[in-house]
Formats: C-alpha cells, structure tokens, sequence
C-alpha cells in the first residue's frame, strides 16, 4: 500500500508545482502615488493580498469590509509593513442594501477622486436558501446586487477620476450555468443549490462586466472581470458540508496562495497593458474566453434592468 500513499503524494505535489509555475504574475512596476482604490472584503483572502500590492504602490487604499475590527488589524498590518499610513477602513456590507448605501454616501463625501474599484467580496454559495431583509437570495446579493448598486452609486465619482478601472472578480464556475433566467434571480421559481447561487452569481459579475463596458463607452472608465484561479482561501470552508470542506482541502494542497491569487486583479488594477481594454475576461493575466452564456448581450442587459429593479436603483442616486 505504501507506494500508493508515495505516488499519490508525489502527484499531488507535481500538480502543485505546475500550477503555480504556470500562473499568471503581474510585471507591471506602475506606481499608483495620487491614486485612490477601494477593494470590498479586503480584510482576507485575495482581497487582502491586493490591499498590501497596491498600498505597497502608494495608493491610497481604502478597504470596504464588513468586520470592522478584523479589517482594521490588517489595516495596521499594512501601515506597518508597507509604510504607506493612506490605507483606511470604512464599514460595507454587500448583502445588505442600506450598508451599500451608506458606505457610498461617506466616500462620495470624503473623497474628491476614486481611480479603481475593486468588486472582492464575496461568499460561496450558502448550505439553504437563504433571503436578506431586501428580500433578496444571500448568495446574489453578496456576490452580485450589492456589487451592481454600488459600482452605479460610485459611477460619477470614477468618470470624474477618469482614466479610471472596475475590476469584477468572477470565477471559472461561470462556466457550470447553463441557464440565467433574469426575472429569476433569487430562486424563487427554480430549485436552489449551494453550488447554484454561487455559480449563477459569478455569471452575473462577468454579464454585469459585459454591459456596464457598453454603457461606460467613451467615458475614460473601463471595467473588466477575472476568475483568480483555485485559490486557498477561507470561502471554501465557510461553504461548509462535506463539499466545502473536500475543495477547501484540495486548494490547500494544489491551489494558489492569496499573493498568487491576486495577480490578475493587481493586473487589471494597474497594468499598462490593459489600458483602455474593456468588458474583457482574464484568466491568470491574460484576456480569456467565457462562457457562450457569459457573452450574451441580450441577457447581459436584461440582467442590468432586474437589478435595477432589484436594487431600486434610483435616477438621483447616480447624480
């Protein structure tokens, strides 16, 4: 039985070894001094790797989480690391509508200029249905309406900053939906399932990509989404059952480290190369292929009006 064990473990590392020598790495040395980023759920994961990227660039960085305490101890962590002290925290919660909003209101308040929004956060698919007190399914509102309503609350503000960046993070499991019925998007016709919401969530930050990309045309901002790749990070065990904790295991012994992970948002984040580049998805820093469903125009801009409606996104809220 040993050499089962033995040639096990040794493809388990040979795999390891390959897919992190294949991963895509930001080269880019842009500098970001005069700039202003925000990345949502920035207080782990790739999100955090990005903050301490891009502070380390000079940014000013403001993370947009949901743990103030958790988020305020990697603030510091990167103060003191980096030496960069314009790294702030401010209090978002994407699951709920009220927090978008507010949050949207203090940074329209604070602050004169927003060069890159960064649309982290985000959460696996939840074991039961599960709806937030704006009605809407927990999974899609994590992980798509509060992204939607707060990249249109902070629209005027990135035109204003112009050239600025929106980088959606999406995952390959875009790819796992055959089917996005936009007048049903919180699974209140069709069976819900953990792996479900997650992947018709992803699915939408790519179509949201697709049209917000058209509606920005000529406006100097540009948006473009990504899948990190496997990723070892703590999402996979918060799915919980035996299938979150089976992939969370697989990550830890295959996937990209958090620094690995968040090469493709720090590309699109500040890459010369994808300047002016838009509506595009990436895949280990190169522009990639999605899915047949994830190119759809037509479902793309029927999406963008059910969350409109969704979100009750108003005329005055864009001014």
């Amino acid at each position: 039985m040993w050499w089962i064990v033995l040639t096990l473990l040794s493809l388990i590392v040979m795999v390891r070894v390959w897919y992190r020598l294949q991963s895509g790495r930001c080269t880019s040395q842009k500098t970001l001094d005069g700039k202003t980023v925000i990345i949502t759920g920035a207080s782990a994961g790739i999100g955090k790797a990005t903050a301490f990227d891009l502070a380390r660039r000079k940014a000013r960085v403001i993370l947009a989480c949901r743990n103030l305490e958790k988020a305020q101890k990697v603030a510091d962590e990167i103060i003191r690391d980096t030496g960069n002290t314009s790294v702030l925290v401010h209090k978002l919660d994407t699951s709920d509508l009220s927090s978008v909003r507010s949050f949207a209101r203090e940074i329209i308040k604070t602050e004169n200029s927003l060069h890159i929004l960064i649309n982290n956060a985000g959460m696996a698919g939840h074991y039961k249905r599960e709806h937030t007190a704006d009605g809407l399914e927990l999974t899609m509102a994590t992980n798509h309406f509060g992204h939607f309503l707060l990249t249109n609350l902070l629209l005027n503000l990135l035109k204003k900053s112009a050239p600025s960046r929106i980088v959606n993070v999406s995952s390959k499991m875009h790819e796992f939906c055959s089917k996005l019925d936009p007048e049903d998007l919180n699974f209140e016709k069709c069976s819900y399932s953990t792996f479900t919401s997650y992947n018709q969530s992803k699915l939408c930050n790519i179509l949201f990509t697709l049209e917000l990309a058209e509606r920005l045309h000529g406006s100097g901002v540009t948006t473009n989404s990504l899948h990190p790749g496997a990723v070892d990070t703590e999402i996979t065990y918060k799915m919980g059952g035996f299938a979150g904790y089976s992939q969370a295991f697989l990550f830890k012994l295959m996937g990209k480290d958090c620094e690995l992970g968040a090469q493709t948002i720090i590309h699109l984040a500040v890459a010369e190369e994808v300047e002016g580049i838009t509506g595009k998805y990436f895949v280990d820093c190169k522009e990639t292929e999605s899915s047949k469903l994830a190119q759809h125009r037509g479902i793309a801009k029927k999406l963008w009006l059910a969350s409109e409606l969704d979100v009750k996104l108003e005329n005055e809220e864009m001014k």
